[in-house]
Formats: structure tokens, sequence, C-alpha cells
């Protein structure tokens, strides 16, 4: 295959991805946001997500969901 097909190919694969890509991304911060608006601890819902603490953070808050007020950590029961 010449270097313009394959380029052409990669290329067409790449925008055929990037739309499945931008999907999966919303649904993830859709999930982020679910989960927070749940009770689920910040530390928690990093873990499992594609997303950096910070990045959890700045969804939490363009999502109106404050930070937790300082106090003793609730129990968890195992």
């Amino acid at each position: 295959m010449d270097p313009l097909t394959k380029l052409d190919k990669a290329t067409a694969q790449y925008r055929e991805t990037e739309e499945a890509h931008k999907d999966a991304r919303t649904e993830a911060v859709i999930a982020v946001v679910d989960a927070l608006r749940s009770g689920e601890t910040p530390t928690e819902v990093t873990r499992r997500s594609p997303f950096t603490a910070a990045y959890v953070r700045q969804i939490a808050r363009k999502n109106g969901i404050e930070p937790a007020k300082p106090g003793p950590k609730k129990e968890q029961t195992a």
C-alpha cells in the first residue's frame, strides 16, 4: 500500500473512532457526577474513573457539587 493511501485509511479510522471516544468520555463524566451525587467519595470515584483527582474535582464543581465539609470521616463498614 502506498504511503498516502495508508495515511488516508488511518485518517478515516481516526475520525471514525474520535466520535466514539467523545461519547465514551461524556458517559464517563456523567457517571462521575452520578457517583459523587450518590455519596461516593471523590477518592473512590477517582480510583475507578479514567480521570485525575484534579479533573474529578473540576467536574464536581462544574456540576454544583461542593467539597465535603471538614470533620470526621464517616466510617466504612466491612
